[in-house]
């Protein structure tokens, strides 16, 4: 039917010219932006799952640094305690001179000079050992495990690292127990130099060596197990560290890859689509300009 009033060509024409445009655009931000989902008009469903998973992945990534720090804080403390240990042995090479027979009074009394060094030497180990500022351990109450020590391997509970995206994701290590047994003043260091303890102070001369050498190498052997077993500690933590970065990884690299899958888009797939759509445009241009053309065939008809 030819009509003035009412031309349905070009109504349809136009109709689908403006699918066709939105479906363009579309294609071209996509193409443009290289992700599939731009609003969540795209995909609303799509853009939930993908943020989800990108918290997920940004707070996994977070967490591989703090991994990485807890294993340098390990290490940290590790180094303190090998020189500790090396301290220690010197102590115990004083202490296996000093009780022998061969020793006079005199070398006993200077071998106690050097092994008071030594112990004032462990205090400043212990006290100076800090970690991004963080004191790692001390002596005397401020270490021990019982009055909730200040130190960070010293305190009731341990130290806790978040390795994980969620808040359930934690690790602790507490070593408070054998810190505290190794470092209070009551402790395996305290017991085998007088001038370790916290009231100790630089003219403070002990009396390990000059009067009871033999049972010093005793304490001495106690001391070094108790720093074998905080360091065998430190150890294993820095290695499940190590793993709990390594799991990270391999998570981090699945979780990245599922949201690309979800938010990126396929350029073979929307470029065919887009000139599709460019096509599409162009035939429905042409056919709106003829549609239009149909109510001079009216006209024609009043001649």
């Amino acid at each position: 039917m030819l009509s003035l009033n009412t031309n349905l060509a070009s109504l349809t024409s136009q109709s689908a010219l403006s699918a066709t445009q939105k479906n363009l655009s579309t294609s071209m931000a996509r193409l443009g932006t290289g992700y599939r989902i731009n609003s969540a008009m795209d995909d609303a469903a799509g853009l939930q799952i993908a943020t989800r998973l990108d918290a997920q992945t940004r707070g996994m990534a977070v967490a591989q640094r703090n991994a990485q720090n807890g294993i340098s804080l390990m290490q940290t403390a590790e180094g303190a305690f090998k020189e500790v240990t090396d301290i220690l042995m010197r102590m115990k090479d004083l202490a296996t001179q000093a009780a022998d027979a061969t020793s006079s009074a005199a070398d006993k009394t200077s071998m106690q000079s050097e092994y008071d060094a030594l112990g004032r030497e462990l205090t400043n180990v212990m006290k100076n050992t800090t970690f991004g500022g963080q004191k790692l351990f001390d002596v005397g109450t401020n270490a021990a495990a019982v009055t909730g020590g200040t130190s960070m391997f010293g305190k009731t509970g341990g130290v806790t690292f978040q390795i994980g995206a969620s808040a359930s994701e934690t690790m602790n290590t507490d070593m408070s127990a054998a810190v505290s047994q190794l470092t209070n003043d009551a402790g395996d260091l305290g017991s085998v130099s007088a001038a370790y303890k916290t009231t100790a102070t630089a003219a403070t001369v002990g009396t390990e060596l000059t009067a009871s050498a033999n049972a010093t190498i005793t304490g001495l052997d106690t001391a070094l197990a108790s720093v074998s077993t905080v360091r065998s500690a430190l150890g294993a933590a820095s290695n499940r560290l190590d793993h709990v970065y390594n799991n990270l990884a391999n998570m981090s690299t699945n979780t990245s890859a599922a949201k690309g899958r979800i938010m990126d888009v396929d350029y073979a797939t929307e470029t065919a689509n887009m000139t599709s759509k460019q096509m599409l445009m162009q035939a429905g241009t042409s056919m709106l300009k003829q549609s239009n053309s149909m109510s001079q065939m009216v006209m024609s008809l009043m001649q």
